[in-house]
C-alpha cells in the first residue's frame, strides 16, 4: 500500500480500493473511498484532484479517474483522457446501468430520443433570457440528451437552449 492516496494526494486515513471487475486495487484516502461508493455523497468540489490523477501511469488509477469524471459529468476532461482500448473496456464495465437509464428521453407521443435525431416543436415557447420565442413547427437538428431530467438540449436561432420533452415530437 502507498503512503498516500492515488486520487487526491492526502496521506491521512488510507485504505485499499478494489477496482472492480479485474483484481486491481489503489490506496485511496477516507474521503474518496466514501464517495466512490456512494454516489449521494459526492462532493465535486474534492473530485479537482483528478486533474492529476488522470495522467498516471497505473492503469487502475485512471480507470477510478475516468469513472468518476463520467459520474460528474465533466466531458472536458474525459475528451483529454487516453485510454487504451483494453483499460476503456474496464472503465467502461465498472459504469453503473443506472447512469444510462438517466438518459432516455421520450418525446410528447412517446418515440424514444437519441442524440443526433430531429424534432419538431409542438407548441410555441418563449426562449428566456434570448428575447425570442420559439414557434411551433421550429425544426431542432441534431439534439444531445442533456443532464437534466426530461430535457434535451439543441439549437435555436443560434442559441442553445434546453427543450421539455413534453413539448418536441420526433
Amino acid at each position: 500500500m502507498n503512503n498516500e492516496c492515488e486520487l487526491c494526494k492526502s496521506t491521512e486515513d488510507l485504505t485499499s480500493y478494489k477496482v472492480e471487475p479485474r483484481d486491481a486495487e489503489i490506496t485511496v484516502c477516507q474521503i474518496c473511498n466514501v464517495q466512490l461508493n456512494d454516489d449521494s455523497k459526492i462532493e465535486e468540489s474534492h473530485w479537482h484532484c483528478l486533474n492529476d490523477s488522470m495522467w498516471s501511469e497505473v492503469e487502475a488509477v485512471k480507470v477510478v479517474a475516468y469513472r468518476m469524471l463520467s459520474k460528474l459529468n465533466n466531458q472536458d476532461m474525459l475528451d483529454m483522457m487516453y485510454l487504451e482500448e483494453d483499460t476503456q473496456s474496464w472503465a467502461n464495465e465498472g459504469l453503473s446501468s443506472e447512469d444510462e437509464d438517466d438518459e432516455i428521453r421520450k418525446d410528447s407521443n412517446g418515440n424514444l430520443l437519441n442524440a443526433g435525431d430531429t424534432v419538431t416543436l409542438i407548441k410555441d415557447l418563449d426562449v428566456k433570457g434570448a428575447n425570442f420565442t420559439a414557434k411551433r413547427g421550429t425544426v431542432v437538428k441534431n439534439i444531445r440528451i442533456g443532464n437534466v431530467d426530461n430535457h434535451i438540449e439543441g439549437k435555436i436561432n443560434g442559441t442553445t437552449i434546453y427543450l421539455k420533452c413534453d413539448f418536441i415530437k420526433k
